[in-house]
């Protein structure tokens, strides 16, 4: 599937990509990915995609299907396109591509202090379903994750327009 419009594009990730995920990686987080697991991402045949807006990366996502369910590993809009919707796009995004895969159902984790994150997921009807203790890495020693599922099989859920 590919979403192409006047405002926006998401594609599949390639490797001359790299350098500008990787970039906003950094800016985003205390503790990033660095290109090595992008790239891995890539040749382990993850699904992975980028935003762009008149041909420069602002956003990424990398997801993992196995049989019905997916995960979201990482999913990210640069700082200077945040809450301008282009978050929102990229969501929709994997759960359309999730959908055509046959999956029941998404999962992801988020750091319970990423609260604007977690409000798009529960606009989007992800429900908390667990707590992973000292998950993520933080300044002050770890963090916990939250764990969220989308059961893809929720009346109503799935309107996704591009």
């Amino acid at each position: 599937m590919e979403i192409k419009n006047l405002d926006f594009d998401i594609n599949e990730m390639q490797d001359s990509d790299l350098i500008d995920v990787t970039s906003i990686e950094r800016e985003s987080y205390d503790f990033p990915w660095n290109e090595s697991i992008f790239r891995d991402c890539l040749l382990s045949g993850y699904k992975c995609f980028t935003l762009k807006k008149q041909g420069i990366v602002i956003g990424y996502a990398i997801l993992s299907i196995v049989m019905d369910e997916a995960h979201v590993l990482n999913i990210c809009i640069g700082q200077k396109y945040q809450n301008l919707g282009f978050g929102d796009k990229l969501l929709d995004y994997l759960v359309g591509e999730s959908q055509q895969a046959g999956v029941k159902k998404i999962f992801l984790e988020v750091r319970p202090s990423n609260k604007k994150a977690i409000a798009l997921y529960r606009k989007k009807g992800f429900e908390q379903i667990a707590k992973r203790s000292s998950y993520y890495r933080h300044s002050n020693g770890r963090e916990d994750a939250e764990v969220y599922a989308l059961n893809m099989g929720k009346i109503g859920y799935i309107d996704i327009q591009y």
